[in-house]
C-alpha cells in the first residue's frame, strides 16, 4: 500500500485532531465533543471491536435513528478496514429482518425509543448469527449499552493500515427487483464526493450541519460527510421535529440543514411570530416570509440545486450547478466523473438519443454486499449502470428521462413499484397488481395499487392497505386502491400508460422539468 498518497477517513480524523485541537466536532443533546475527544472515542470503539476480533471487510450494523454515535462508528470502522451499514429505522420488523441477515454484521448497535418493539421481533425473525448487540440508548451503567463497549476499549489509536479503496460505508437502495441492495462506497468514493460538495455548497470549517435528514440516505450522509471532511460541526437531531429544528437552528447558529417541504411549512407556521431567530440558516429560497425568516442561499447548490445522482455514486452524479448553463435539466457530470449513455449493447449512443446512463469515476461503487451476479451486470464492461435513462444534449449536458423501471418520488423517499407489488401479491385474495404514482400536493406523488382479485375472494382496499402496512415500511404502503378485473397489456407487460391515463398517474421524476 501506497501509505505517502494515501488518505481514508481515518486519516481525516487523525488531522482534525492536530488542526482543530478546541473546534467542536459534534453536538447531539447535551453531547458536545471536540475533535480530540471525537477521536478518544472512536478508538475506543476501533480497539474494543479490534479486540473482539472484528477485522478489515466485517460490518457493523446501525439500528437506530439520527446520532453522533453513527459517525463514531463510521470512523472506528474505518480504522480497521471495516464497513459501517445504516439502516432505515422506519422499516417494518420483516425488513429489518432481511438487513439483519444480509448485513451479517459483527456488530449490531440498536434503538429502544420508539423502535425497540421492531427491532426486537426482527431480531427473533432472522436467522442465527454470530454478531454481538449493543444499545445505543440504553444507560452508561447497562453492560449492554454501547457505552459499556467503548469503556473496553484504549482511546490510543490502533494504526492499522487500511486500503483507501477498500469499502467503508454501505447503503442500502430501495428495491428495483423486491428486494434491497446495499451498495459499497469506499474511503476514495466518499472523501472525492466531500470536495465536490463542499464546493457545490460552499462549506468550509465554520459550517455547522443539522443532520435532521435520515443519515440511512445519501442525500443526508453527502453533506454530513463533506462537513466532516471540512472540519466543521454536525448536530444530530433524533428525527424531524420542527420546533426541534427551529430551537438547535437558534441555539447551535446551525448554516446548513436537510429540510423537506412539509417541514418548511410546518416551520413557517410555528415560527410566524418569529419567537426563534434562524438567520443564521443559509438555506434554498423560497415564499417571501420564508426568505425573511432565513438568510437565502447563494451557493452554486442553492442557486441551480440538485442534477442527477444515485447511492451508488455517493450521492450526485450530474449537477446543474456545473458547467454553466445547460439544456439539459440535469446539468452536467461532476469534475469527478465520465458519464456515457448506452444502448442496450453497452456502446455509446449520439446526442440528443435516450440511452442507459453510465459512469466511472472514483466515487463509484466498489460494488453490492453479496450480489456476484447483480455486480457483473451493473458494473459491466467496467462502467457503472445506472438503470436510468437519459439523454446527452447537443451542447453536452444531460437530460435524466426515468428509471428503466418505474420510480415513484414520495418527498425524499424512492419507492420502486416491483417492491410494492411483490407485497401485494402476498395477499391470499390479490391474483395480480401494479403500482403507478399519482400526484400529491403534500409529497409529489403518493401511491395507488391497482388489483385484481382471485375468482370468489373478496377484499377492502382498507384490508389492502393494512396488509402492506404490515409488510413493508408505512411510506411504501398505498394510499389508494382500485379493483379491476384484468390489468391492460402490452403482449405480456403490464401497460402502465394505460393505467395512468385511466386513473391518474403522473409526477414522475423527470417529468415537466
Amino acid at each position: 500500500m501506497d501509505l505517502l498518497h494515501s488518505l481514508t477517513i481515518g486519516d481525516v480524523l487523525r488531522e482534525h485532531r492536530r488542526s482543530y485541537p478546541q473546534r467542536i466536532a459534534v453536538v447531539d443533546g447535551d453531547v458536545r465533543l471536540t475533535w480530540p475527544q471525537l477521536d478518544d472515542r472512536v478508538n475506543r470503539l476501533a480497539n474494543a471491536l479490534a479486540a473482539s476480533g472484528f477485522a478489515a471487510g466485517d460490518r457493523i450494523l446501525w439500528l437506530g435513528q439520527n446520532s453522533f454515535r453513527v459517525l463514531e462508528a463510521l470512523c472506528a470502522a474505518a480504522k480497521l478496514g471495516g464497513v459501517l451499514c445504516p439502516a432505515n429505522w422506519r422499516q417494518s420488523a420483516a425488513e429489518l429482518a432481511f438487513v439483519i441477515d444480509d448485513v451479517d454484521a459483527r456488530l449490531v448497535i440498536w434503538q429502544e425509543r420508539e423502535i425497540g418493539d421492531a427491532v426486537r421481533e426482527a431480531r427473533r425473525l432472522a436467522g442465527d448469527g454470530d454478531a454481538r448487540w449493543v444499545r445505543h440508548d440504553a444507560e452508561p451503567g447497562d453492560p449492554d449499552s454501547y457505552e459499556a463497549l467503548l469503556r473496553e476499549g484504549s482511546p490510543e489509536d490502533p494504526a492499522i493500515e487500511v486500503d483507501p479503496a477498500s469499502a467503508v460505508l454501505m447503503l442500502y437502495t430501495a428495491a428495483f427487483t423486491g428486494t434491497p441492495n446495499g451498495a459499497l462506497l469506499s474511503h476514495t468514493a466518499v472523501l472525492v464526493q466531500d470536495l465536490v460538495m463542499g464546493m457545490m455548497q460552499e462549506i468550509s470549517n465554520d459550517y455547522v450541519y443539522l443532520n435532521s435528514g435520515p443519515l440511512f440516505h445519501v442525500a443526508t450522509f453527502m453533506t454530513t460527510m463533506a462537513t466532516f471532511h471540512f472540519g466543521g460541526t454536525n448536530v444530530f437531531t433524533p428525527r424531524v421535529d420542527a420546533e426541534e429544528l427551529c430551537r438547535l437552528i437558534q441555539e447551535e447558529r446551525c448554516t446548513g440543514a436537510f429540510l423537506m417541504g412539509p417541514t418548511i411549512k410546518e416551520i413557517l407556521r410555528l415560527n410566524a411570530d418569529g419567537r426563534y431567530d434562524l438567520k443564521s440558516l443559509r438555506t434554498f429560497a423560497g415564499k417571501p416570509e420564508w426568505n425573511e425568516m432565513i438568510t437565502v442561499d447563494t451557493s452554486p447548490w442553492a442557486r441551480r440545486p440538485a442534477g442527477f445522482g444515485q447511492t451508488e455514486v455517493m450521492g450526485m452524479l450530474t449537477l446543474n450547478a456545473w458547467g454553466g448553463e445547460a439544456d439539459g435539466n440535469s446539468g452536467r457530470p461532476t469534475p469527478m466523473v465520465q458519464v456515457r449513455i448506452v444502448d442496450p449493447e453497452g456502446q455509446e449512443v449520439p446526442p440528443g438519443e435516450t440511452g442507459e446512463i453510465v459512469a466511472r469515476g472514483p466515487t463509484v461503487m466498489n460494488g453490492y454486499h453479496n450480489r456476484p451476479e447483480l455486480n457483473a451486470q451493473r458494473l459491466a464492461g467496467d462502467w457503472h449502470h445506472t438503470n436510468d435513462l437519459g439523454r446527452r444534449e447537443a451542447d453536452g449536458s444531460i437530460t435524466f428521462i426515468g428509471p428503466k423501471g418505474r420510480l415513484i418520488k414520495s418527498a425524499a423517499e424512492n419507492i420502486y413499484p416491483a417492491e410494492v407489488e411483490a407485497c401485494l401479491q402476498q395477499h391470499p385474495a390479490v391474483r395480480e397488481a401494479a403500482v403507478i404514482g399519482v400526484p400529491d400536493p403534500t409529497w409529489d406523488q403518493s401511491v395507488k395499487a391497482i388489483v385484481v382479485l382471485h375468482e370468489g375472494q373478496t377484499a377492502t382496499a382498507e384490508e389492502i392497505i393494512e396488509h402492506c402496512r404490515a409488510s413493508i415500511a408505512s411510506y411504501k404502503k398505498p394510499r389508494s386502491v382500485e379493483f379491476v378485473d384484468a390489468l391492460p397489456r402490452q403482449g405480456w407487460a403490464v401497460d402502465y400508460e394505460a393505467l395512468d391515463e385511466r386513473f391518474g398517474g403522473g409526477g414522475y421524476p423527470g417529468e415537466g422539468r
